[in-house]
């Protein structure tokens, strides 16, 4: 039991009671009991396979290979369609982990075995997101944010691609390319 998550939990307002009973459930298991993220975050070999969580209106346990979990209970929700590889079971009482205490260390289980074997989730590439044709025009115009641009990592480009394309309208879209252009011609993500 990892030190850290002892304060976390005694500090968690809301959700106390239940992730002291998600954390006792994970414990049964071969994982790690490790503090990331401010989160108590449970570990095989060094590898992250679930986190506990709590929310506004719920807490969870976050499987970091949810994706390829099987779910033959169809209780794994991807928290938004950007989340490609983590899933979450979420619970709004103690009475719900309760009753779900059997499936939980089944999925537990399966997300171990799934580490140990080394399976991977396929990540989708920065060519697989669509670039807005008002950042496509923009690209063309300006040679130097173009470099600029085809030199930031993957998820920087994969960040800016989703916020040029979540605006409803063109004219939103632009504004949002032309507030981030001295960021991107900086060589910095969104969030740096």
């Amino acid at each position: 039991m990892n030190p850290k998550v002892d304060l976390f939990l005694s500090k968690a307002a809301k959700w106390e009671k239940e992730m002291t009973l998600l954390r006792s459930i994970v414990l049964e298991s071969e994982l790690t009991e490790d503090y990331k993220w401010m989160h108590p975050c449970y570990t095989l070999q060094g590898k992250n396979v679930v986190l506990i969580h709590g929310f506004k209106a719920y807490c969870a346990l976050l499987f970091h290979k949810g994706a390829l979990l099987k779910d033959p209970e169809g209780i794994l929700i991807q928290q938004t369609e950007d989340v490609q590889s983590a899933r979450q079971i979420r619970f709004t009482d103690i009475n719900q982990i309760k009753r779900q205490k059997s499936t939980i260390k089944t999925y537990i289980k399966e997300a171990i075995e799934l580490e140990k074997s080394g399976k991977k989730v396929v990540l989708k590439k920065t060519s697989d997101y669509p670039v807005p044709e008002e950042f496509k025009k923009a690209l063309d115009e300006n040679p130097d944010l173009k470099n600029a641009f085809n030199a930031l990592t993957s998820g920087r480009q994969r960040a800016y691609l989703f916020y040029f394309s979540q605006a409803k309208q063109s004219k939103t879209r632009e504004s949002r390319i032309e507030k981030s252009l001295p960021t991107i011609l900086d060589g910095k993500g969104m969030d740096d």
